[in-house]
């Protein structure tokens, strides 16, 4: 019989640590959107974080993948778990608030969920998967508002490249699974952001100028905090929260992180979201519970106690 993974009260800890840095990421980039562009604050937080795990990777003497194939497949899964997302969503940020940008990031698992099922066989889009899939997309569109699709307008547009960045996640897992399984996590992220540099260093001096060095400091500690804290160290704490408890605990951090980004830019940037958000973010989050089935285990269990 398999032992299930549960959460003890480290991995709890470890959980909700991770959740807040991700929580408070959205924050940041927002801060340092005040002074450089998307583009080259995507460029800082994949630069500053390849070095860092490089670093790790060295002091750890992990194997690196000698396969060429497996460099060009970094390429590939930085651009589309780092420079798509990480552009849309500094783009969008510029033009919606910091917690609809989360509410937003956390349809995630759904979009997760469906390509999944599109590509991998033992995935498939089961009776209870579709029951959350389809919550989590009332609640997306829930907290974008028929206003957005009978008003299009910039905030619109901003909504849409949120989505567009989950969208690009969701098949950036399904590029993982198939081309870089074999590799050790600190080492595939690594490589990952290697290949993201490479795109977005040059595409930001293209687009928005030389990348300059001479930040004011809430800048700097923006770049600082989102580029070290929450992707190098993130990524590091990810992986042993997902030894400790499992990818299906790991979906609660999903859930925690857009209620710490809506606090932080409410307190900080004085932001204020329609009911309507919430109400989304309370359907998307029922979903993302169906999704996960443990809940509904746990009922069924305890009525045929009864």
């Amino acid at each position: 019989m398999t032992t299930q993974k549960t959460l003890s009260s480290r991995a709890w800890a470890e959980l909700f640590g991770l959740a807040l840095i991700w929580g408070a990421s959205f924050l940041s980039i927002r801060i340092a959107l005040d002074e450089i562009g998307p583009l080259t604050a995507v460029a800082h937080r994949t630069g500053w974080a390849m070095l860092i795990l490089w670093a790790y990777v060295a002091i750890r003497r992990l194997p690196l993948p000698r396969n060429p194939g497996i460099w060009a497949a970094f390429l590939f899964m930085g651009l589309l778990n780092n420079v798509i997302p990480f552009s849309l969503m500094a783009w969008g940020q510029l033009h919606i608030e910091t917690g609809l940008t989360s509410i937003l990031n956390a349809s995630t698992a759904i979009f997760g969920v469906i390509a999944a099922a599109i590509f991998f066989a033992d995935e498939r889009l089961t009776p209870r998967k579709a029951i959350g899939v389809t919550l989590g997309f009332i609640g997306v569109a829930t907290a974008i508002g028929l206003s957005a699709l009978t008003q299009f307008d910039i905030r619109s547009l901003g909504q849409l490249a949120i989505i567009g960045g989950t969208i690009s996640y969701a098949l950036a897992g399904v590029w993982a699974r198939k081309m870089l399984s074999e590799l050790t996590p600190q080492v595939a992220a690594a490589g990952m952001l290697t290949g993201a540099s490479l795109i977005t260093l040059p595409a930001a001096w293209i687009v928005e100028g030389p990348i300059g060095l001479d930040l004011a400091p809430r800048t700097w500690a923006a770049i600082a905090y989102y580029a070290i804290i929450a992707t190098a160290l993130a990524y590091l704490l990810y992986y042993r929260v997902l030894a400790m408890a499992g990818s299906g605990n790991l979906m609660l951090c999903t859930l925690l992180i857009a209620p710490i980004a809506i606090v932080l830019g409410a307190v900080v940037l004085g932001e204020a979201l329609p009911t309507r958000a919430f109400i989304g973010f309370g359907l998307l989050a029922l979903g993302l519970v169906i999704l996960d089935g443990r809940l509904l285990k746990t009922v069924q269990h305890r009525l045929r106690r009864a």
